[in-house]
């Protein structure tokens, strides 16, 4: 959420889906909070905030930080993609916890379940809570959730499993209760119940998704006019666990865009660097595999690359709710599939919810780009484009670890 987005929240104060707290040592008021939003339709819990919406900011430590983020997702159940987010404002630390709408409710926070009424946070009573089970079962159980056939003793990509549990200790955002047996540690991921995997858990953590899920491909084209043609300058088609094809993606881009020279504003030296920027791109790339349409037997995700735009398409149309023009100021989050989203903010690799396309937004301004802009249709999916703008041709990447060089198309 942006600086800006706080100034909102604090001139419309307190309310259904906002809830100051003058400080964090609130911890356990806080998870109540957050599980009422949950169990309801999301909302922004601002730390620093005194009850009339005056700015008094938080003293707290990175360390700090950390430890109560970890403590608030290890309370609350089911799992959920809940952000914690710095910010500084009136020159003042402030603490922002975004709470998309869950998914999975009801959910309970050290055991107990919480709603929301009104400017309130209250428990649940046992009415309350039968008509969230009741209402949940009568949806249909999301497909990231259900079943896969696949056989965990024969079909699990190990190294990707240890990677993710290295990742999320280095981040700090979960504990794991036995690291070292599999099987556990995917149910403390949420992708495996029962001793059987999930739909998430194959996409992520199976050496090959795609033969029980063809739709899982990544494919990625190079053209070398600025219309999509016959001939290609280069074309790949990716599979196997969601992260091997993401990096893959990149590498592909990488290889198929030049580097480029560009005078910063106030800096007089020449600045060398990928034509779009790495973060903005690894953004919109994690953002297609969260959010994607992953139960279509015709979705996946497409990278087109022309040589003055670029463009990363991925099954499904956005979440009710969210439109093309709203993405760029960012929002309360809204996720099709919050498993695969959780684990990927475990790994660090969703820093915020809802924050994504901002990012996306602010790393091609401050690189002299244009907005990107996104389309968005039901039936034919999301696309997002970059465009190239006036740069400076510089030279193509180098020939990187195990990859030819490839050539600039265009």
């Amino acid at each position: 959420m942006t600086p800006e987005k706080t100034l909102e929240l604090l001139q419309l104060g307190e309310g259904t889906q906002v809830e100051f707290k003058s400080s964090l040592k609130a911890a356990e008021s806080i998870g109540k909070n957050t599980c009422s939003f949950l169990n309801s339709s999301g909302g922004y819990i601002v730390c620093g905030i005194a009850d009339n919406g005056d700015v008094v900011g938080v003293d707290v430590s990175d360390t700090q930080l950390l430890l109560f983020e970890k403590t608030l997702h290890e309370k609350l159940s089911p799992s959920s993609l809940v952000s914690v987010q710095r910010q500084e404002l009136n020159g003042r630390q402030i603490i922002v916890i975004e709470v998309p709408q869950g998914s999975d409710v009801p959910y309970s926070f050290n055991n107990v379940f919480y709603v929301r009424n009104g400017e309130t946070t209250q428990v649940a009573d046992s009415e309350v809570i039968r008509d969230m089970v009741l209402a949940s079962n009568i949806e249909p159980i999301r497909w990231e959730r259900r079943h896969s056939t696949v056989d965990p003793e024969t079909e699990l990509d190990i190294d990707e499993i240890r990677r993710t549990v290295s990742d999320t200790q280095r981040v700090g955002r979960a504990r794991f209760k036995d690291s070292s047996d599999v099987i556990r540690t995917l149910e403390d991921l949420s992708v495996a119940h029962y001793g059987r995997m999930t739909n998430a858990g194959d996409v992520l953590f199976t050496k090959n998704p795609a033969m029980r899920l063809p739709q899982i491909r990544l494919r990625a084209f190079c053209y070398n006019s600025n219309k999509a043609g016959d001939k290609f300058a280069d074309m790949k088609s990716f599979e196997g666990p969601a992260m091997t094809m993401f990096e893959q993606a990149y590498t592909f881009i990488v290889r198929n865009t030049p580097t480029i020279s560009r005078f910063i504003k106030g800096n007089p030296k020449r600045q060398d660097s990928p034509l779009y920027p790495e973060a903005a791109v690894r953004e919109a790339l994690i953002n297609a595999f969260a959010h994607r349409d992953y139960s279509s037997a015709s979705g996946g995700i497409a990278i087109h690359v022309f040589p003055r735009r670029m463009e990363i398409w991925n099954s499904g149309g956005l979440p009710a709710g969210v439109t093309s023009e709203s993405l760029g100021r960012g929002q309360l989050s809204v996720l099709r599939n919050p498993d695969i989203a959780h684990v990927l903010y475990l790994r660090g690799l969703m820093e915020k919810a809802g924050r994504g396309s901002v990012l996306v937004v602010q790393e091609c301004e401050k690189s002299g780009l244009p907005v990107p802009k996104w389309q968005s249709d039901d039936k034919l999916g999301v696309t997002l484009t970059f465009f190239a703008g006036e740069v400076t041709p510089g030279k193509l990447p180098g020939k990187l670890p195990g990859k030819s060089p490839g050539k600039f198309c265009g």
